[in-house]
């Protein structure tokens, strides 16, 4: 076939935004790892029968979407230029945030027990989640226009929203979702390993990219009120992601002060519903900390002349002094310091000062005399030409200026 190239591709970019993909021979018995196991839970017959007579009646040239008995949608197509036929099947995905209430509304319809609703939570906790207008679709699109041109095909609409769920009194349930647990255990396991693994290198567009999943369901409810749960959740996980950052090269100097804000904001927080954006906002800012902060790169004489600089912009901080901490030569940090960073010690320093300074004058009232001492100068005419030197204006009119945007 020639489009192999991009049905790998298609296949590994489907993996990235957390949506399985499948090539199945609709001759042979489906295997329950499609659906991850769950119609072998919900369904009166232990089998995926739906997804199956579906792919086995799949026309060629033909994008279906069905949306299931579960609100979960699956793109699949017969593959061309293949004998006997094979189907692609991507899935399955959400097109909508699934809450708590939802569940309890499903379950009710369905005549669900409340251990098929804990299924059924697990479940969708681990499947993708994107608008309407998608990614998903873009690619796939794309791979039609490969595999038969671009006005040799068609798209066509199904859903079985209506589905004949199980009655579960009949069935074992604990028994039977053995396997989608540890399944569901498995991919949830990965996905946070995948966080935290995105964190310790900085790539906040991957961990955005994996929080595009992350909703109210994916924090269980082990104490009954419900806020105060997220909250404990959410103090966890900025352990852990201090924990991530901190692997990522970052010095405690600066994780502290970020692990402390955030320790505030969850415990101030009013309402479940403002817990999720909080925790995005932790990975992208332990993401940025990572980016801006991390000396892992460097060499430990290095490292240790950044991590001195930045714990106190007061002190001194000149290269002898610096290079006297270690038992080292001025000459050879200077060199050392210049190959690693780009910048000579006195220019890494005052540019360290002049980004403290621009804070200070931009969110204090500080007398500019104040800002000079508290970013290491004594002199402040001397403050003012190196911050005009590096800012391009002076410290008051910096000032000014900062207060007209503001107003």
């Amino acid at each position: 076939m020639n489009y192999e190239a991009q049905l790998n591709f298609l296949r590994n970019a489907l993996s990235k935004m957390n949506v399985n993909s499948y090539i199945v021979d609709p001759a042979v018995k489906l295997d329950e790892g499609v659906d991850m196991g769950l119609r072998r839970v919900l369904y009166k017959e232990d089998d995926t029968h739906s997804l199956e007579s579906l792919f086995k009646a799949a026309e060629p040239n033909v994008i279906y979407r069905y949306t299931d008995a579960f609100y979960c949608k699956y793109i699949y197509f017969v593959l061309p230029e293949i004998k006997p036929a094979l189907v692609f099947v991507a899935g399955p995905v959400l097109y909508t945030e699934i809450t708590h209430q939802f569940l309890l509304e499903l379950g009710e319809k369905h005549n669900l027990p409340p251990t098929a609703i804990n299924q059924l939570k697990l479940y969708y906790m681990n499947i993708g989640n994107m608008p309407e207008n998608n990614q998903l679709l873009i690619l796939i699109d794309t791979l039609a226009e490969c595999m038969w041109g671009k006005e040799n095909y068609s798209f066509n609409e199904q859903s079985d929203t209506e589905g004949d769920f199980v009655s579960v009194a009949q069935k074992d349930i604990g028994y039977i979702s053995q396997g989608l647990d540890l399944k569901v255990m498995e991919a949830r396991y990965a996905f946070e390993n995948q966080l935290m693994d995105a964190v310790t290198h900085g790539q906040i567009h991957k961990a955005e990219m994996l929080f595009s999943n992350f909703g109210e369901l994916h924090f269980d409810q082990r104490i009954t009120d419900s806020l105060r749960n997220l909250k404990n959740y959410s103090i966890i996980c900025n352990t852990l992601l201090r924990k991530a950052a901190e692997r990522g090269g970052v010095h405690p100097i600066h994780l502290d002060s970020t692990s402390s804000s955030f320790a505030r904001k969850i415990e101030s927080t009013p309402s479940v519903s403002e817990i999720a954006p909080l925790m995005k906002d932790m990975f992208n800012a332990y993401c940025r900390l990572v980016k801006k902060h991390s000396i892992k790169q460097f060499s430990a004489p290095v490292q240790k002349a950044v991590t001195t600089i930045c714990a106190d912009l007061t002190a001194d901080l000149s290269l002898c002094r610096l290079a006297d901490m270690q038992g080292i030569s001025s000459g050879y940090l200077s060199a050392l310091f210049k190959k690693e960073t780009g910048q000579t010690v006195t220019d890494f320093v005052n540019q360290k000062r002049m980004q403290y300074a621009v804070q200070l004058l931009g969110e204090t009232t500080l007398q500019v005399q104040t800002v000079a001492q508290h970013c290491g100068f004594l002199d402040v005419h001397y403050f003012s030409k190196v911050f005009k030197k590096y800012v391009g204006k002076t410290p008051k009119e910096y000032r000014q200026d900062a207060h007209i945007k503001q107003h």
